[in-house]
């Protein structure tokens, strides 16, 4: 049987203390031992090392992702680090890099290494420092009615190391909004004005997330009615009318109304060779839910040329020659007529012009109507002038009568003056009875006889004496049926001696 004897007690003492004091004094420590890092910003990872005295630092580096039995590869000769990878701080108990730009290839996990003079003079810190990089998303709902409230959140994959400060963007543009929490964003009463593109990003950093969609529903609002073409709509084109509305989602349910009338349906209506019948207001309803929303309507103005043009006439077309009659020329166009010829059947040049005519002799008379886009002529009236030939004889028997009158006034006014002459050369009267054989002649009535005589005493007088001195004397003689008295009147010319001037 053979006795095993133990160790002395010094050498194991001894022992224990070599270990702890050679565990002691080889250490990496690192802070943080894990970073979350924002994609394209830098990170900062920093230890600090120890090692026993006697020993002296040849080399310092970092590395990554250890594989047993090879050489751990330094950072700073690493094409995809050596651009982006700074060394701060000392070589003799602080390390402490820069990794600028880092992306999700970046996600690894970090050591670091130094290498004394001494062959066993080498040490690997391990665990190292875990490295893990995020983007941001905006979490937000689809959509959100007008007038309530939504939060929006600012999530990373990570919490950040470092203490950020978030921003947010609407449209790319930056915003002052209300904030709950630092990540979070508080939209209050909806509007339509708030629906957009929201991202975030970090204070000091270039970052930006990818934009989420914010959408707002509300109801149709500002209905619009368009019409296509646009300009002046003639009879005969195709015109297309479209409805027009600000609603989210879209309003699908449109009915179109002339006046009061339904006509159709859908966001568009069509009318395919338009007539004038097709003038009016037209305006579209919308429909959402059950909100019903009304467009302002719209005058749908078709133009045409002129037709039903007709004559009327001012009075009778009966006129008497000299006189004229008013003709007048309307019709329907739009725009109105403005020009107006005038015409006489059978004769090719026209006869007048302007809405109204006046005729002055007979015949058939029509009218054309012009506006820009055409003309029409109305149907033929007739004027008649009647009492041509009978006005012209009327007036020469008047002209011969009153001629005649004057002619025969004057003649009385001769005599008139020949007889008083004659009155003042009368000097002496005889009143004689008739004979027995006048009365028995005349056997009833008045019998009157006037005789003159005339003396031949005519030559050597003058003309003037010769007219005065033609009656000498006047012989009246009144017969009366059984009467048996007579007178008998004689008048004797006195000479001219005896003349009174």
């Amino acid at each position: 049987m053979s006795v095993r004897m133990a160790p002395p007690l010094p050498l194991i003492f001894l022992l224990v203390i070599h270990y702890v004091f050679s565990e002691n004094d080889w250490g990496v420590s690192y802070s943080p031992s894990h970073i979350c890092a924002l994609k394209d910003s830098s990170v900062i990872m920093s230890c600090t090392y120890t090692y026993p005295t006697g020993y002296k630092i040849k080399k310092v580096f970092w590395t990554k992702n250890p594989v047993k039995g090879k050489e751990h590869p330094d950072l700073s000769e690493d094409p995809e680090y050596s651009q982006r990878l700074q060394y701060l701080g000392d070589t003799q108990q602080n390390r402490t890099i820069r990794l600028s730009h880092v992306t999700q290839k970046d996600e690894h996990m970090y050591y670091f290494r130094f290498i004394t003079d001494k062959p066993d003079g080498k040490w690997l810190g391990n665990p190292g420092v875990t490295l893990t990089v995020t983007d941001l998303q905006v979490e937000a709902p689809e959509r959100v009615t007008e007038g309530h409230n939504v939060r929006l959140t600012c999530n990373s994959s990570c919490t950040l190391t470092d203490r950020a400060t978030f921003i947010w963007y609407r449209n790319s543009q930056p915003l002052t909004e209300r904030r709950d929490g630092n990540n979070q964003l508080l939209l209050q009463s909806v509007r339509r004005e708030d629906a957009g593109r929201y991202s975030c990003a970090l204070h000091g950093h270039s970052y930006i997330s990818p934009a989420a969609q914010l959408s707002v529903t509300y109801a149709p609002k500002n209905l619009s009615v368009s019409i296509s073409p646009s300009g002046e709509i003639v009879e005969g084109d195709s015109v297309t009318l479209s409805c027009s509305s600000d609603a989210n989602p879209p309003a699908l349910n449109f009915s179109w109304f002339k006046g009061r009338t339904l006509v159709g349906s859908g966001r568009i209506y069509s009318i395919s060779n338009i007539s004038s019948d097709h003038s009016g207001e037209y305006k579209c309803k919308s429909r959402y839910e059950n909100i019903e929303k009304y467009s302002a309507a719209v005058n749908l103005n078709v133009m045409y040329s002129p037709r039903s043009v007709s004559v009327s006439i001012t009075g009778s077309g009966e006129i008497v020659e000299g006189d004229s009659v008013t003709l007048s020329c309307s019709s329907d166009a739009n725009p109105p007529a403005l020009n107006f010829s005038w015409f006489k059947e059978n004769q090719s040049s026209a006869v007048g012009s302007g809405q109204s005519f006046s005729a002055l002799q007979s015949g058939r008379f029509y009218c054309e109507a012009h506006n820009q886009h055409g003309s029409q002529r109305s149907d033929a009236v007739t004027v008649t002038v009647i009492g041509g030939h009978n006005t012209v004889l009327y007036a020469a028997v008047v002209i011969a009568v009153g001629c005649g009158v004057l002619f025969l006034s004057c003649i009385i006014m001769f005599l008139r003056k020949r007889k008083g002459v004659r009155q003042m050369q009368i000097r002496t009267c005889s009143v004689q009875q008739p004979s027995s054989s006048d009365r028995n002649h005349f056997d009833d009535g008045l019998y009157a006889r006037v005789s003159a005589n005339r003396t031949d005493q005519t030559a050597g007088k003058t003309p003037e004496s010769t007219d005065t001195e033609k009656i000498k004397y006047a012989s009246i003689q009144h017969i009366r049926n059984n009467e048996s008295k007579h007178e008998n009147l004689r008048m004797h010319h006195p000479d001219s001696a005896a003349r009174i001037d």
